[in-house]
């Protein structure tokens, strides 16, 4: 993964530029993926571009593309996402509880997504995952 750091100013001229695909403010950052990234990985040949953002950057992708396929990576359950958080151990209990409203709130905006993994064993989620994209590819990299 390829992040780039900006300080408010920085994101705010590309902001107000256009040059994101999406963004939005999650846990009190503002994150984003700018089109430049996109532009580059979709000049590939069948090139299939995976994100990894919030609700509100997937709504701002499907009204960009209509076409988007949308997964939504859920955990098993609240009590099991916040065990993981407290084993990550990067949280206090303030930014626990923000998390964990945050996921509360996203996992109600479920039915929105094209199709739903649940992320119970890692191995098993990442290979339905790559289920649901080879199922994608096969329709949009057909031999004409």
């Amino acid at each position: 993964m390829h992040y780039r750091f900006l300080d408010e100013d920085q994101f705010d001229d590309l902001l107000a530029a256009g040059e994101f695909l999406e963004w939005a403010e999650y846990n009190g950052h503002r994150y984003g993926t700018p089109w430049s990234s996109v532009r580059e990985a979709s000049s590939r040949a069948c090139a299939i571009i995976v994100l990894e953002i919030e609700v509100r950057g997937a709504r701002q992708v499907r009204e960009r593309f209509s076409d988007a396929l949308l997964v939504f990576l859920m955990p098993p359950s609240i009590v099991e996402l916040e065990d993981r958080i407290r084993r990550r151990a990067s949280d206090d209990e303030a930014g626990l509880a923000r998390r964990l409203a945050i996921a509360e709130q996203e996992l109600t905006q479920a039915g929105f997504f094209d199709h739903l993994v649940v992320n119970a064993q890692v191995d098993a989620a990442v290979e339905e995952i790559g289920r649901i994209l080879d199922g994608y590819t096969g329709r949009q990299c057909e031999p004409s």
